[in-house]
């Protein structure tokens, strides 16, 4: 089934040129460093998650990478093309031009709440891509129909169940057709029992070959499919490594007090 078909399933070129290099972002707001020399590498494909306490500066990468941030310094590549580096004039092409790549899906949702399902997703490709109404509603169709919302494509978000408006907010998000996809907390502000219908939509997009940046705190779930797990504190990555290196096996102190304290219970 090709990938206009099947919208779940992206188009994975055989090419093993990452799909996304970061070297040394920096990010500040005023005299708080709020990111300090990051460097990581997303490969076509992998799911990478981004772990640690509150105020490390994990969201900020996303929104660094999603342009909703402007890092002070540092190089972004994108699928073997030119760098853009923050450290000179980046222009506005340039900035759409990483963003386009990328699509965020938000931690409280997001939806716009006078649009219905069907219009939240497909505001995005009718007016940022230029996609055609009918396109843009068949592709919207088969989408939330693959996530079990094919019913609800007339409602609006108020009458949704926080599990559902998030399902939304991933088809929305996977509607732009991106390279990659950056998900900010994508069940922490749902019910206990709303997170397992949104990590099961996640679990589905990892075994469909996306390619993904994820910060949470569902560390089973991040033990179950990431590729690689990047611990943060205090604007660095203080540790990466495969999860279950990562979470039985950490080198680092800080890495271990962390886990101790939120994560021994899977052991």
């Amino acid at each position: 089934m090709s990938h206009a078909d099947d919208p779940l399933t992206p188009a994975v070129p055989a090419d093993e040129t990452p799909l996304l290099r970061v070297r040394g972002l920096e990010k500040s707001f005023g005299a708080n460093r709020v990111l300090d020399g990051v460097d990581l590498q997303v490969n076509r494909g992998d799911v990478l998650v981004l772990i640690g306490p509150s105020g490390s500066g994990k969201t900020t990468v996303l929104r660094c990478l999603n342009g909703l941030e402007t890092p002070d310094r540092g190089e972004v590549v994108f699928d073997g093309g030119p760098a853009v580096d923050f450290g000179a004039k980046v222009s506005k092409a340039d900035r759409n031009a990483l963003r386009d790549r990328s699509a965020m899906v938000f931690q409280h949702h997001n939806l716009f709440p006078h649009l219905t399902v069907l219009q939240n997703v497909t505001e995005g490709p009718i007016q940022a891509h230029g996609v055609p109404k009918a396109e843009a509603v068949a592709r919207a169709e088969r989408l939330l129909d693959r996530v079990g919302l094919a019913e609800k494509r007339d409602a609006y978000p108020f009458e949704l169940s926080g599990g559902q408006q998030q399902r939304v907010g991933i088809v929305r998000a996977l509607a732009l057709e991106p390279q990659l996809l950056l998900f900010d907390e994508p069940t922490s502000a749902l019910d206990p029992e709303l997170v397992g219908e949104v990590l099961s939509v996640l679990r589905e997009l990892a075994d469909e070959g996306w390619t993904m940046v994820i910060v949470t705190h569902e560390l089973q779930f991040a033990r179950q499919v990431a590729d690689e797990v990047l611990f943060f504190d205090d604007g660095v990555i203080v540790e990466r490594g495969a999860p279950e290196k990562l979470f039985t096996r950490p080198e680092k102190d800080r890495t271990r007090r962390f886990l101790d304290r939120i994560l021994r219970p899977l052991d």
